[in-house]
């Protein structure tokens, strides 16, 4: 079999960045965009709804656990669907696509990461949260300077895992003709229709490459509060 690596380098700049020079980002551009946006939104939602029931053990806990569960349970294309239909109802007017699969993401990853950060939480000894109290602290306070920055480096493991996974799902974004990655590439395909291969393998290529640096990073970041501590 014969590869034309010519078709890559006649479409690489649309596979990157799309149309980012007339003001409408996509390729990879746009997934790292996404990927960026939800990550960001995913770690602080899930973080707060860890922090809610790691402080009320009651019914606000178990709602959340429900809701995690709901949401975990559901495939992530669905998610995208009901947003990307919902969302302009609930605010009356259109969103743009991307926005839609970024907020979709956030929420399908923030039911994971409330898991792993609320694990983080009850792996520390309990009684540092009573001597915390005892010192005249509140409960939030505790959380916040006691718990939570001993926790987080040992959930940071997690929270790569899942940020690349989400990597790798921005990819249901060609659902609704997001232009990410994979949907301008499925794009070039169909219009050239003779170079599946090498486009789809140099697609393969660029997931690889961002998941692998993420992994790198965190591992990285990891070596280095570990030799801080």
């Amino acid at each position: 079999m014969n590869f034309d690596w010519s078709v890559i380098l006649d479409n690489l700049t649309y596979l990157l960045w799309g149309r980012a020079a007339e003001g409408e980002p996509g390729g990879l551009l746009l997934t790292i965009m996404i990927a960026l946006g939800a990550g960001v939104i995913a770690l602080a939602l899930g973080v707060l709804l860890a922090a809610v029931a790691w402080r009320y053990s009651g019914w606000p806990r178990r709602l959340l656990f429900i809701w995690a569960e709901l949401i975990r349970g559901i495939p992530l294309i669905f998610v995208i669907f009901w947003l990307y239909f919902l969302l302009p109802v609930a605010f009356g007017h259109s969103l743009p696509g991307a926005v839609t699969v970024t907020l979709a993401l956030a929420w399908f990853t923030s039911a994971a990461v409330m898991h792993a950060t609320l694990a983080g939480l009850r792996a520390l000894p309990t009684g540092q949260v009573e001597d915390g109290l005892a010192s005249g602290l509140s409960h939030w306070h505790v959380l916040r300077l006691i718990l939570l920055p001993q926790a987080w480096p040992n959930v940071l493991p997690s929270w790569s895992g899942l940020l690349t996974s989400l990597i790798k799902d921005t990819s249901l974004a060609f659902i609704v003709n997001v232009p990410e990655l994979t949907t301008v590439s499925g794009q070039v395909n169909s219009r050239l229709q003779i170079y599946p291969a090498e486009i789809f393998l140099l697609i393969g290529a660029l997931y690889y490459v961002l998941c692998a640096s993420l992994t790198s990073l965190a591992a990285w970041f990891a070596r280095s509060v570990g030799a801080g501590r």
